[in-house]
This record gives structure tokens, C-alpha cells and sequence, in this order.
């Protein structure tokens, strides 16, 4: 079975095609969005589904494995907490004048 249905795929690949993503993408980077990648895995998905053999099936996981590489390389922004800070509990000093 694939790592997605094959509809998240295509619906990915729409997104990606649509005139308001393709705005954002090039303001936000410079350059328009490359959506070949999610048609050529919607095809491998649906090459997989059909009983398409082993070359389809390792495509879609290498795309999915460089998918979740490409997230996992941006650290956060923030540092996460263990727990909550000693005085969580106490009323904030809104009206306090400095």
C-alpha cells in the first residue's frame, strides 16, 4: 500500500499548479513552484496500486523519504519547553508601572 492515497498526490499536484500557490511561492522565493515531482509520484502511486512492480514502489518511497528530509532540515525557531515555567500559576503584571 502507498504511504498516501493516491488522491493526495493529485490534489497536491493541483495546488501546486494553481494560480494563487504559484503567486505565493514566487513571492515568498523568487521562482515559481516546481510541480513535476507530484505527477510523477501520482503516477508511480497509481503504477503501485496496479501491481506496477518494485521500480514504482521505490520511486514514491525515495520521494517521500527526500520530502521528509527537506522538512526535517530547518531547525525551530523556538527552543521547545520541558515543562512550564515555575510561576505559571501567578497573574500577569499588566499594570505594573516600571
Amino acid at each position: 500500500q502507498p504511504p498516501r492515497p493516491c488522491e493526495d498526490y493529485w490534489a497536491e499536484w493541483k495546488r501546486c499548479r494553481g494560480l494563487r500557490h504559484a503567486f505565493h511561492h514566487y513571492y515568498a522565493h523568487g521562482e515559481l513552484p516546481q510541480c513535476a515531482q507530484w505527477r510523477e509520484d501520482y503516477g508511480a502511486c497509481r503504477a503501485w496500486e496496479s501491481g506496477g512492480g518494485a521500480a514504482a514502489k521505490e520511486a514514491l518511497c525515495k520521494s517521500e523519504r527526500s520530502r521528509v528530509m527537506e522538512k526535517q532540515k530547518y531547525a525551530p525557531v523556538w527552543t521547545l519547553r520541558k515543562s512550564p515555567p515555575p510561576d505559571w500559576y501567578l497573574p500577569l503584571d499588566q499594570n505594573k508601572s516600571e
